[in-house]
């Protein structure tokens, strides 16, 4: 297995060099890319994105670097993927136990799209732990070369997860005992609200769990209320108040996976900011601080899918009709996401800036890993026909707490995500 793996990596890494090439016949390393030649890069993003290049955001096109998965990570991999399989029906998988559920993707494969998309779930980004300590977001229309006017301005203290399942390097390790009698495959918490003062204290958190058929539990703690609320599985695909993001997007794409079909789109060279300069990161000042600018992007191997929700007794609420998602095929997150509404018209594009580094701020004293890993340092959720954008840096730009991401470091215990202790941090 061990030796497929290598063998496979390589021909990826052949792959990126040739088609890395034809991508640079169209943008090379020193191109700066802003509106006014925003044609140069349509065809290497995603129709959301190019949206925003065109409406002011800026690129900084930057060489190709490799990106390495965490060790622990890895040597998961090698030791577990063998006996991994998709299910009967090739909705869920079975056997699996920790690292990527299936390092081996052959664009041939029929079902290589439901592969793609539990290797996303299953990310080396983060396996065990992780707790963001203080972020702040910012709602603003789109304002090409304008100043930003802040519509809403959001800070919140924790935004954090616990997986039971697929653990490299936090004990309990492989696999969280409580796993076996919850069957709950992760716990997620974002809580509390700092501002606004109106919202102050509001909390959500979140129960996935590996049978294909039961839906995520997830309850909420709203300050007009005061009350603790349980939401209907719809609610978690629709923004609210003065943002556009919404909870099956705070990450990338992450709807309960069964309740979705898979159609694989094709592999393709594109655009990506996954080695970002700045942390925190910059506010643009050419869009009227919709998204990140200047920042790097460089030309990535990407795996293109299509999602579209199965609109059965489990998934009745969902709002788009169809979600493309474009994931790097070395870091398995979604560098951007278009999702189309029930009309087919593009209607939202989630953007993230990552970067590679041991440390998630240059000034860290305590996060600070043997190896280098990914951090997630932002992210636009933009509303098109809205014209409209919420931008989360994370860390936060006026953050108390420097050191921001704790990544598998048993920064948070189970118990931080329940609703007693959401409760209590509102008060």
């Amino acid at each position: 297995m061990l030796g497929k793996i290598a063998r496979n990596a390589m021909l990826v890494v052949a792959t990126l060099v040739v088609a890395a090439a034809t991508a640079y016949a169209q943008v090379r390393p020193g191109d700066v890319i802003t509106p006014e030649n925003a044609d140069k890069v349509k065809s290497l993003v995603s129709p959301g994105v190019y949206y925003a290049v065109a409406h002011g955001m800026h690129m900084n096109i930057v060489p190709t670097e490799r990106v390495d998965w965490p060790p622990p990570y890895k040597d998961a991999t090698e030791k577990y993927s063998a006996q991994v399989r998709l299910s009967m029906d090739h909705r869920s998988m079975v056997g699996y136990v920790a690292g990527q559920p299936f390092p081996l993707i052959d664009s041939n494969d029929p079902y290589a799209a439901n592969k793609i998309i539990w290797n996303n779930v299953f990310r080396p980004i983060q396996s065990d732990d992780y707790d963001l300590r203080f972020f702040d977001c910012t709602s603003q229309y789109i304002r090409p070369g304008q100043e930003q006017q802040v519509i809403d301005d959001i800070e919140v203290g924790h935004y954090a997860g616990y997986n039971l399942l697929g653990r490299t390097e936090v004990e309990p390790l492989p696999i969280d005992p409580d796993f076996k009698k919850t069957n709950r495959m992760w716990l997620f918490g974002l809580y509390p609200v700092l501002a606004p003062q109106e919202a102050r204290g509001t909390g959500i958190i979140r129960y996935r769990y590996a049978d294909p058929n039961r839906g995520d539990d997830s309850w909420d703690w709203t300050p007009g209320s005061r009350r603790v609320r349980r939401l209907n599985e719809a609610i978690l695909s629709t923004a609210t108040g003065a943002q556009t993001f919404d909870p099956d997007h705070y990450s990338g794409f992450n709807p309960k996976t069964e309740q979705y079909d898979y159609k694989f789109l094709g592999e393709k060279e594109l655009l990506a900011s996954v080695n970002a300069a700045h942390s925190p990161e910059v506010t643009c000042a050419f869009d009227g601080g919709a998204t990140a600018c200047p920042e790097n992007w460089e030309t990535r191997h990407m795996y293109i899918v299509e999602a579209t929700p199965r609109r059965d007794i489990n998934n009745p609420g969902a709002l788009d009709k169809k979600t493309i998602l474009y994931l790097d095929s070395e870091v398995w997150f979604e560098p951007y996401i278009d999702t189309y509404d029930r009309s087919g018209q593009l209607w939202r594009t989630h953007i993230y800036w990552l970067a590679y580094r041991d440390r998630p701020v240059p000034d860290a004293r305590v996060a600070i890993y043997p190896f280098k890993r990914e951090f997630v340092v932002g992210a636009a959720s933009i509303d098109m026909q809205g014209n409209f954008s919420t931008m989360c840096y994370l860390p936060g730009q006026h953050t108390p707490e420097r050191e921001c991401w704790y990544i598998n470091q048993g920064a948070v215990e189970k118990d931080f995500f329940t609703v007693r202790a959401m409760t209590a941090a509102a008060q």
